[in-house]
């Protein structure tokens, strides 16, 4: 990144265009609103709790705290919404991630955990929110739509959970990284009927691929601007939520650089045999990270998605929380660069996965893919994908 100290996120010509946009009736009540009164002068400081969204007031490792902040915000929204789909997919989750529905083995990858799938939820329902509440009712997404979209990203790395029918072929969720996210195109086909959207399916199993890097952006194929529009929510919302994560840049260090390894992304292997160093540590993962995030934004945050992330500003003030959380993860990084004083990350949050020692089984994985790669040859490691995927 090449912005001067505060970041490129902060800017006030953008502040004053979304907090000059037109109100909804009843903003001054809402609850969302509310919530960040109460909290921002918090959310500033270094006691921001580290499983808590940027606002400081949902734990986003709970399941039933998100749950209830986003029916919350859809029932001041959509009052007319039908949430009893959304409840059911909530409360299908928390099971599924936790290994308790026949089938699937729960989560156990530990950068993508029940606490990121949560945060990113809970994002994508204040966007939508958002949206909704700057555009007249004929350009709005609605109640149903935004309820698809809901449960279209709480599900959007569901492609990590490992199926009875893949057997031995993948031991570890990691090694689905570059096919997560049609597998989860495959799980959403399935579920939605289940639960009354089955119209919804074709647009569902589009939709998603905003979040990933297997189909370009240009085969997503979706005819009403308003599901191209959700979709650019969905992926927007996947993006600032990790990144806006308070231990983003440990958990980039010790949890995503080992998922990367496992998922044959850091150290791929060619299919003539050579290997390339993509990332050699997690470390050098985090050395990449300012440029990754200048290209996210300047392709996918105010490319494609069309700077989509300011609509979360008519509920904040004026301000974006979300963005302001990545500048200082930003800045923080910047200085340990400079210093090269790794110590100075030190967070260690817990993970949120259905195994007793995630960490410990992923980092045995780990070792395992680099001795195949490294002693017993490009025939023992997975081949190289053409993804640079973050999320």
């Amino acid at each position: 990144m090449t912005a001067a100290a505060g970041g490129p996120f902060r800017s006030r010509k953008n502040v004053r265009r979304v907090a000059a946009a037109p109100t909804h009736a009843g903003l001054n009540w809402h609850p969302l609103l509310r919530g960040w009164q109460a909290a921002q002068d918090l959310t500033m400081t270094s006691d921001r709790r580290n499983d808590f969204d940027v606002t400081n007031t949902v734990q986003v490792s709970s399941t039933a705290a998100v749950k209830a902040a986003v029916h919350e915000l859809c029932r001041a929204t959509w009052p007319d919404a039908e949430l009893d789909p959304l409840a059911r997919a909530f409360d299908f989750f928390d099971r599924l991630f936790a290994g308790k529905v026949p089938g699937f083995s729960g989560v156990d990858t530990v950068y993508h955990d029940r606490q990121h799938t949560l945060d990113i939820t809970l994002a994508l329902a204040r966007l939508m929110a958002g949206y909704d509440l700057q555009h007249i009712p004929e350009r709005q997404l609605g109640a149903e739509r935004a309820i698809v979209g809901l449960i279209v990203g709480l599900f959007h790395d569901v492609g990590y959970l490992r199926r009875a029918e893949d057997g031995a072929e993948f031991r570890h969720g990691a090694e689905l990284t570059r096919v997560h996210v049609s597998r989860g195109a495959r799980f959403l086909e399935e579920y939605l009927p289940t639960i009354g959207l089955a119209a919804w399916v074709p647009i569902a199993r589009e939709i998603v691929h905003f979040t990933g890097y297997e189909v370009p952006f240009a085969d997503i194929a979706v005819a009403d601007p308003l599901d191209e529009k959700l979709g650019h929510l969905i992926g927007t919302a996947d993006m600032i939520g990790q990144m806006a994560d308070r231990c983003y840049l440990e958990k980039c260090r010790d949890r995503l650089y080992p998922e990367f390894v496992v998922g044959g992304m850091a150290l791929p292997i060619a299919a003539n045999g050579g290997r390339t160093i993509r990332y050699a540590s997690g470390l050098d993962l985090l050395r990449q990270t300012p440029e990754f995030v200048t290209e996210t934004r300047a392709t996918r945050l105010d490319g494609h998605f069309a700077g989509a992330y300011h609509y979360l500003e008519i509920l904040f003030e004026g301000r974006n929380p979300y963005m302001e959380a990545i500048d200082r993860n930003l800045e923080y990084l910047r200085q340990i660069l400079r210093s090269e004083n790794w110590r100075l990350l030190r967070r260690n949050p817990p993970v949120f996965a259905a195994l007793a020692d995630p960490m410990a089984t992923l980092r045995a994985y780990m070792v395992r893919y680099l001795h195949r790669a490294f002693v017993d040859g490009p025939a023992g490691a997975p081949r190289a994908g053409r993804s640079t995927s973050r999320t």
